[in-house]
Formats: C-alpha cells, structure tokens, sequence
C-alpha cells in the first residue's frame, strides 16, 4: 500500500504533480476547494495515476487542509511515485 504525503495548489490549470516540497509532493489540483471538489479531484488523479479504482484510494490525513497523507491500495510507495512525470 502506498502512502504519501502532498501539498496541493487548488484552483490550478491542470491537475499534475509539480514536484518535491520538503518531503511531500506538490500536487496542482484544477479544481476549486469548495465542497469537497479538490478532494475528489486528487483521488480522481490518484486512481487514473495508479490505475486502481477511486474505491482504492482515500485521504486519510488533512481532507480540510492543502497538506494531505494520500493512500492508495495496489502498490507501493515506490511503484506509485515512479509514475509521478513532475514537470519542474
């Protein structure tokens, strides 16, 4: 199982993984952080990223804050983080 740590950048212009910050990964989400729409488009990006169902992915840390512990279920810290393409 994967878990990771990432800080997300809402109201971005497309949803992709930007790079490192620290230890957590810098995730720009397109979507707004009204009623739960960046949450549901960071485990949108994450089930399409790990090619897992949106079922096998949660936020089980800071759903209300920008920093959020993201576990996906399938395959590990590693596997996941290799597919990661940051573009900085």
């Amino acid at each position: 199982m994967a878990r990771i740590t990432v800080k997300v950048h809402p109201r971005a212009r497309r949803t992709a993984i930007a790079g490192r910050l620290g230890e957590a990964w810098k995730l720009d989400l397109a979507a707004p952080p009204v009623d739960g729409k960046a949450n549901e488009e960071c485990i949108r990006f994450f089930a399409e990223l790990a090619g897992v169902p949106r079922g096998r992915v949660r936020i089980v840390s800071g759903a209300a804050g920008r920093t959020k512990i993201v576990e996906v279920e399938g395959l590990s810290r590693e596997d996941l983080e290799g597919r990661f393409r940051p573009d900085c």
